[in-house]
């Protein structure tokens, strides 16, 4: 059995392309690439890839809209995105579609293969966490809850009050994130090291983005929420008694 990880990197520019697929080979993975955002998306659904590598400027279908896609599909694979735009804005975007972490061009081969090792340890991490999970649960669905909220972390679906609603997987991950650290301070910075992981420092705005969308999805009053409280000059926590 091919134990490899499988990597799709969508990138129009050749010798970028090639020369990401050189650093990947280095770190022993199969790759795939395609120079056009249609064909790389119609490729990402015939194949279960490690990682996706997606440049912003595509012709056809562009990157943000690729992640949005891929996202869509519940998909947890995660996406590194490439700019050659120095606008915040595209970088944020990225972020709060679904992206786990960007590069902005012209960036260092060194850099890159950290961005990837870094994203390849928190896939086996969450990987570990969910095996670890099932160990201890009876329920072989490794199902977690607090109050109204019902987690599966193996089919990552919730459910609130009787309702399954839809997350993101950053929301997804978020939710989950807290209600296993009940009671729990976090700032914005330490929930982007533990959530984002890797190389968002300075993007404080997108847990803010992501928090309230999380509230308006499982809160019954997002004004007044009963899960997700702000702790006033700090950041947030989850509510620790129920």
């Amino acid at each position: 059995m091919n134990s490899k990880k499988r990597v799709l990197i969508v990138e129009d520019d050749p010798d970028i392309a090639d020369l990401i697929k050189l650093q990947l080979m280095d770190l022993d993975c199969d790759v795939d690439i395609s120079h056009d955002g249609l064909e790389g998306f119609d490729l990402f659904k015939t194949q279960q890839f490690a990682l996706v590598i997606l440049d912003i400027m595509l012709p056809g279908m562009d990157g943000l809209d690729i992640c949005k896609a891929i996202r869509a599909t519940q998909s947890s694979v995660p996406i590194l995105m490439l700019t050659a735009k120095s606008t915040e804005l595209d970088r944020v975007l990225g972020l709060e579609l679904g992206a786990d972490d960007y590069l902005t061009k012209p960036f260092s081969v060194l850099e890159l293969v950290a961005r990837v090792k870094a994203l390849f340890r928190r896939t086996e991490f969450l990987r570990i966490e969910i095996d670890r999970a099932d160990a201890v649960q009876s329920n072989a669905d490794s199902q977690m809850s607090a109050g109204d909220i019902e987690i599966n972390l193996r089919a990552r679906t919730v459910d609130v009050r009787g309702e399954l609603i839809s997350l993101t997987a950053k929301e997804f991950d978020l939710l989950t994130f807290f209600v296993q650290h009940p009671g729990q301070v976090f700032t914005r910075t330490q929930l982007l090291d533990k959530v984002w992981g890797y190389g968002h420092d300075g993007y404080e705005h997108t847990v803010n983005s992501h928090i309230n969308r999380l509230r308006a999805k499982v809160e019954s009053n997002p004004a007044k929420p009963d899960y997700i409280l702000t702790a006033w000059g700090v950041g947030y926590k989850f509510v620790e008694d129920l």
